[in-house]
């Protein structure tokens, strides 16, 4: 999680291993920021980490996945042939009729529904002043946005596993459909979950870690945080079933239909239980700014990614009083207007594109694959494993390597291809099926971040000179500016391809 790169002189001072940081504060740039203390970047990564992707989409991708044989016993020796097809509760009626005004397609975008524009512009001016002084403000703001969405949610839990009918809900979440771990889809799902929770291959937790100090034990602080991103998830599994196996008891029909298995999931169950408490208007005010709080958690880190990345690349533009502020309000703005199309009375079919297609899936995948070959077999995972002993003062589990080097390619190349292969046209709720232009567009939003890479690549490759090898070369090599111990030669034995791969650097 620490991605900052200094050098230690031999008396002790730390030195900016990257020149152009050197020259910047030489010119009079301001200083780069660091946490206060260790709590402050604990509740921030936790508080990115532990989001929405917890409390809405684990749930939802489960209620997707499994079950099935669990509806079948359901319906067996029900002797009533009631048909349920047009029946609706007014949590979802709600939902969909009052609050999305929800279109018949993507094709009838609609109006802009004002409501939901003046929330998210709302979001974003919170948003902004949370970060806009980088980590010192928003190491302050993690204290509460971090810690209250747990109230909340045991509250939610304890209410609904003393519902009637819990049992049944969680009987159809801990009981999946083992036939169903035969579909390929079930585990593109399961990893893209993985990837969408943990912020993988967005830079998030690699800009929360730069701001440590440089012996902090990034090791230790993953082990714990993965613990305690699928430990809360899990829990909110058991709040949401515990909810739809009191409303499946309720309306009297399998849980599998009680509600929709799209993004709103979590807005139809979560609201059930918070009108069963005393005082639901007071509780329901509390559940709802949880889910902002989860979602500004995740919007503070997201935004502070992207800015980091770019004061770090151009620190003699950015990191100069004021710049930095300049530069969050640009990102905010534009965000806050690209935003708008999904808040439309089409927008809820935009969004679940954009989730389908661009926001998780492949393209992390696909990013994933190419960081952990660079990471593993270009820059040696010796080489890797060495600076990770430099910085926490011991040797990880050996077969962390290994898995840099075989296992995370292979899992995530296999995954990536079977959801090529396995690919299914994006319906909503399993009924509305996209046109044509619909899932084009989503391809072309996939695409726009998948291309970079192999396009910098050809790029790169065709403005070097030499010969086609040497060209290959350079490019595979570590940067000559790295310090000198993150260029020794790893400690223990290196497979034999990496130590080819090494060698011509």
């Amino acid at each position: 999680m620490d991605s900052r790169v200094s050098s230690t002189a031999s008396n002790g001072e730390t030195k900016p291993a990257c020149p152009g940081m050197e020259k910047a504060e030489e010119a009079g740039a301001l200083q780069r920021g660091q946490w206060s203390n260790k709590m402050e970047f604990v509740l921030s990564v936790a508080g990115e980490i532990i989001g929405l992707g917890n409390v809405w989409r684990f749930p939802y991708l489960c209620y997707k996945n499994g079950g099935e044989h669990c509806v079948e016993a359901q319906r067996t020796g029900s002797s009533a042939n009631v048909s349920f097809e047009n029946a609706t509760s007014p949590v979802i009626e709600f939902w969909e009729r009052r609050v999305l005004k929800i279109s018949d397609g993507i094709q009838h975008l609609g109006a802009l529904r004002w409501e939901l524009a003046l929330c998210l512009l709302l979001a974003w001016v919170v948003c902004y002043f949370c970060i806009w002084k980088g980590v010192k403000s928003t190491g302050k703001v993690v204290y509460f946005t971090a810690t209250f969405p747990y109230l909340m949610l045991v509250v939610l839990l304890i209410r609904g596993v003393t519902l009637p009918g819990a049992a049944q809900g969680i009987q159809f979440y801990l009981y999946p459909n083992l036939t169903r771990l035969w579909d390929p889809q079930v585990w593109m799902d399961a990893g893209t979950q993985i990837f969408f929770s943990f912020a993988i291959c967005l830079g998030c937790l690699t800009a929360l870690g730069s701001y440590n100090k440089y012996h902090n034990n990034c090791y230790r602080d993953c082990i714990a945080l993965c613990f305690l991103n699928s430990g809360t998830s899990f829990v909110a599994g058991f709040a949401i079933f515990s909810i739809l196996g009191f409303m499946s008891q309720e309306q009297g029909v399998p849980i599998s239909e009680v509600a929709e298995s799209g993004p709103g999931l979590a807005f139809i169950a979560y609201p059930r239980a918070v009108v069963m408490l005393p005082f639901s208007p007071l509780w329901a005010c509390c559940f709802f700014f949880m889910v902002v709080l989860l979602g500004l958690d995740s919007q503070f880190v997201c935004v502070e990614s992207l800015v980091t990345a770019l004061v770090d690349m151009y620190p003699g533009v950015f990191r100069k009083k004021n710049r930095r502020e300049v530069l969050i309000l640009g990102v905010s703005v534009t965000s806050f207007l690209v935003g708008l199309v999904m808040l439309t009375e089409g927008g809820m079919y935009v969004f679940q594109l954009f989730d389908y297609y661009a926001a998780s899936g492949m393209c992390l995948l696909f990013v994933a694959i190419f960081e952990s070959l660079c990471v593993a077999w270009a820059y040696g995972a010796g080489r890797f494993y060495d600076n990770i002993e430099d910085m926490i003062g011991y040797r990880p589990w050996p077969l962390i390597k290994y898995c840099w080097l075989f296992l995370t390619p292979a899992v995530c190349t296999a995954t990536f291809l079977s959801s090529l292969i396995k690919y299914t046209p994006l319906t909503y709720n399993k009924k509305y099926l996209y046109p044509w232009w619909g899932d084009a567009l989503g391809w072309l939003l996939a695409l726009s971040s998948m291309i970079c890479i192999p396009a910098w690549s050809c790029y790169k490759l065709s403005t070097l000179k030499g010969s086609f090898r040497e060209r290959v070369r350079q490019l595979m090599c570590p940067a000559e500016d790295l310090p000198r111990w993150a260029r020794a030669e790893p400690s223990a034995p290196a497979t034999p391809r990496t130590s080819e791969l090494e060698s011509h650097c």
